[in-house]
């Protein structure tokens, strides 16, 4: 594990996961089915939990969705899914919460965006939801978004800047305001009775440089718990490389407690993939460790073959869905040959094959990594140094593989049959 120096933070207990610098960063997701759709959203909280989010959190947007929330929780216990459950308000969560205790009981967090609490009676509408955290016990998020900001705050700022000899660019402005509406209203919550330490705070925008420079303020001027995310990411390529640039440098400063990847999903996609990227940035940084990482080589003009391509898919996928995970604290890497005659096990050459070709020579030791944890186990015969691709003369283009993967002291063995094709003349 890499030793990033974490910013000191407090701790928020979220039902029975831990947020601050004391602790792991902690992945998060969000459904997007009708939280008054108790099957569906059932069902998609337990991918989402299955693929690793520690943390999700639903829409509860109207009494349907209120009402919902308890059996919502309830049939995650029963099926022994125990991942927190957060709400997720706007405009009319001081209602809900009030409305309805047994959803405000059930949830482990709220999250209050304080731009859409109101405007005349915000700070009314806001002390209300922190009177039904406090009488039930609950941690709070005071998730300000650039694109929902309060607008009251932003308008005074605008024309205190206006003022001001050197104004500052108009974009400074917003970064400043939505660290002062997320900074008041974590004053107002505390002077409201709410302890410090049930406080987390983001700040989101849709923008990399943006996202780096509002958080690199806002955990400057505070010490709580921050929730990194990009808003509004995007889809495919786009919104995984826009989060991963944003929140990797953040990161890397030991700013940011969890995380949430905010990927658009294709029509009927997978709500899962933003679990899985948010995992793979924490473990490619080494700060945490999910899954053994399969290291594999792209392909050059020396691999005509697709054997290794296959092969990698293939272990990945058994990992994947297998629901395989690191032993505690230990990363395991499986790295699978590159070069055809650079990595072969020399064990595997111990006794020839009938249909080795006359040219192929003994393959050399296989290099040494003093990271490598996970061993891969090869029972086939390499072909020689001086050929740049399979064999053609191998009588059999169907030559098994048994991969054996070791995970701390078990060996897991891939139920997996790779072929090896020769290249096409």
């Amino acid at each position: 594990m890499t030793n990033i120096p974490r910013r000191t933070t407090i701790t928020t207990h979220i039902g029975s996961v831990s947020v601050g610098s004391c602790h792991p960063v902690v992945v998060q997701s969000m459904t997007n089915t009708d939280t008054a759709d108790v099957p569906g959203t059932v069902e998609q909280v337990s991918a989402l939990a299955e693929a690793g989010s520690e943390l999700v959190r639903v829409t509860v947007n109207n009494d349907a969705a209120a009402q919902a929330v308890p059996t919502i929780v309830e049939q995650l216990e029963d099926r022994g899914v125990s991942v927190p459950i957060i709400g997720d308000f706007h405009y009319n969560g001081h209602i809900l919460l009030t409305k309805f205790p047994d959803c405000a009981r059930a949830l482990a967090k709220y999250r209050i965006n304080p731009g859409n609490v109101g405007s005349k009676r915000r700070d009314e509408n806001f002390q209300a939801i922190i009177a039904v955290a406090l009488e039930h016990d609950k941690p709070v998020r005071i998730g300000v978004n650039w694109g929902s900001l309060d607008q009251d705050l932003l308008t005074r700022m605008m024309d205190q800047n206006a003022g001001l000899p050197q104004p500052k660019d108009a974009r400074d402005v917003m970064i400043d305001a939505m660290i002062e509406s997320a900074l008041r209203s974590a004053e107002l919550a505390e002077d409201s009775g709410l302890g410090h330490d049930r406080i987390v705070i983001s700040a989101k925008v849709s923008g990399v440089q943006d996202l780096i420079e509002v958080y690199r303020l806002l955990a400057a001027r505070c010490d709580y718990p921050l929730h990194l995310g990009l808003t509004e990411a995007g889809m495919g390529a786009k919104g995984v490389v826009a989060s991963t640039a944003g929140m990797s440098v953040l990161l890397q400063e030991g700013i940011g407690d969890t995380i949430r990847v905010s990927l658009t999903p294709a029509p009927g996609g997978d709500r899962t993939e933003e679990v899985r990227v948010a995992q793979q940035i924490l473990q490619s940084m080494g700060l945490r460790s999910f899954t053994p990482q399969v290291t594999a080589c792209p392909g050059c003009g020396r691999t005509t073959s697709s054997f290794f391509q296959e092969m990698a898919q293939d272990i990945e996928g058994y990992i994947r869905t297998s629901g395989r995970r690191c032993p505690s604290g230990a990363g395991s890497v499986l790295a699978l040959p590159t070069c055809p005659w650079r990595s072969w096990d020399a064990s595997s050459t111990a006794q020839e094959s009938p249909s080795t070709p006359t040219s192929a020579s003994p393959s050399p030791a296989p290099l040494k990594n003093p990271r490598r944890r996970c061993t891969s186990m090869g029972r086939c015969t390499p072909p020689s140094r001086a050929t740049t691709s399979w064999p053609s003369s191998w009588p059999s283009s169907r030559t098994t593989w048994q991969l054996t993967i070791k995970l701390g002291r078990k060996p897991t063995r891939l139920p997996t049959r790779c072929r090896l094709r020769p290249a096409s003349p």
